[in-house]
């Protein structure tokens, strides 16, 4: 199982487009496979014949496990048999980079490896290439290996240390991968509610995969909401104004969403710092400006197309994504691509006639902007005639933040900068 986005950890195989006992060309597609809410096409990796599935339809499975066995052709396997070592020291570095981050103790089984030497997280244990081979053959994992008693130098795993184990009937078998505790970690109470009676509806995956997404960016991020109200009137009347000769002239509808994502995207681009994201101690300023925006979709669920390299466009460039990815939304026609790299994410909450919202920011992002309905109401403006009250087109902008890198300076200062552009708005400009 490939993996296909950020944060992705499982995906679930829609279709076999490969039977078993069929051969294939590199690069035909050999299964269907819905993760991160889109539908994804894996291609063959090379030419060959499809031995065996281990998996079927709408089974759920972990990325990096194997989904089925391929035999490849003799010309693939030379072209790729100089790359093997180098990628065999690649991916042991990456597995035991990541169980440092993870605070694992106990590293993950030995299948996951390669014939290669590993240095393990446990004390200075030290897997030789004799004793993994040993380890696969007796199908010994990781977790094993880590407890069994070594007596080689320097607390080395010795070959008569596994073999004697063996004899002794293996009794760390069942042994599972143990994570350091954190005592400042904080802990679930196991509280028991009344969740009363009714009808029950069970989530679909998407909102499984919504919620849990949800709870982590809530968990993770401190939320922070910055509140500033843009007078609209300008924009307004030049959009009604001139929505049915941008239609005429570029073939595109002129909604809102695209003057707000070229404003957003201007003020990003004043406020770099708002367009990143955190990775440990390390924050990541992005280069490119993706705009994301908060989707809703005909079954109620969301998702977010992106607009990419949004400060590059002009505003018909603009608005051809917009009404693209909107009927692709429509049609359950999204692909990977279309919701990968945002970098920042406004939702327009006045959709659906909310005044203002406290939305919660989309990971691994640092900020998202949530802009509530467009309202006429009395305002006090400043004439040549002195101060007078008048009919204005009014809105408010609502800015969620994560307050571990974006302290109120900031997120003040960009989101008044948004409200901003909206406010002088050019009223004479061409399209």
């Amino acid at each position: 199982m490939p993996k296909m986005g950020e944060s992705i950890t499982e995906g679930t195989i829609i279709n076999w487009l490969i039977a078993e006992g069929d051969s294939f060309e590199e690069g035909d597609i050999i299964l269907e496979v819905a993760t991160d809410k889109v539908d994804n096409e894996v291609p063959a990796p090379a030419s060959g014949i499809l031995v065996k599935t281990l998996f079927h339809a709408k089974d759920v499975v972990p990325v990096g496990a194997v989904m089925a066995i391929l035999e490849v052709s003799e010309e693939a396997k030379s072209s790729k048999k100089e790359n093997v070592i180098q990628s065999d020291r690649e991916e042991s570095h990456k597995i035991q980079n990541e169980l440092k981050k993870k605070r694992i103790v106990i590293p993950r089984a030995v299948e996951e490896s390669r014939s290669t030497s590993f240095l393990t997280t446990n004390s200075n244990t030290f897997f030789s290439p004799l004793i993994i081979k040993i380890a696969k053959e007796q199908h010994i994992s990781f977790e094993e290996l880590a407890r069994i008693p070594a007596t080689g130098m320097e607390g080395r795993l010795r070959k008569s240390d596994i073999f004697n184990y063996i004899e002794e009937g293996r009794p760390f078998k069942f042994a599972q991968p143990v994570a350091e505790k954190d005592p400042t970690a904080y802990r679930i109470p196991q509280l028991q509610f009344d969740k009363g009676k009714g009808k029950i509806i069970e989530m679909d995956r998407m909102r499984q995969m919504i919620a849990d997404r949800m709870v982590y960016s809530k968990h993770t991020s401190p939320h922070v909401t910055a509140y500033v109200e843009a007078d609209m009137t300008n924009m307004v009347q030049w959009r009604n104004a001139n929505k049915v000769a941008f239609q005429e002239k570029h073939g595109e509808r002129l909604t809102f969403t695209p003057l707000f994502v070229e404003a957003v995207a201007k003020a990003v681009k004043d406020f770099p710092n708002i367009n990143a994201s955190v990775d440990g101690t390390n924050i990541i300023v992005k280069e490119d400006i993706n705009i994301g925006m908060a989707t809703a979709l005909p079954s109620g669920n969301l998702i977010v197309p992106v607009v990419k390299n949004a400060d590059t466009k002009s505003l018909e460039e603009i608005a051809n994504n917009v009404n693209a990815l909107a009927v692709k939304a429509r049609e359950n026609k999204l692909g990977g691509e279309d919701i990968k790299g945002s970098t920042f994410t406004i939702s327009n909450v006045g959709t659906f006639g909310s005044v203002m919202g406290t939305p919660i920011i989309n990971q691994p992002e640092v900020a998202i902007l949530a802009l509530g309905i467009i309202k006429k109401r009395p305002e006090v403006i400043e004439t040549e005639k002195g101060d007078e009250i008048a009919i204005r087109s009014m809105m408010y902008l609502s800015l969620s933040f994560d307050h571990r890198v974006v302290d109120g300076f900031l997120g003040g200062s960009f989101v008044r900068r948004v409200a901003d552009y909206f406010e002088q708005f050019d009223i004479n400009r061409k399209i």
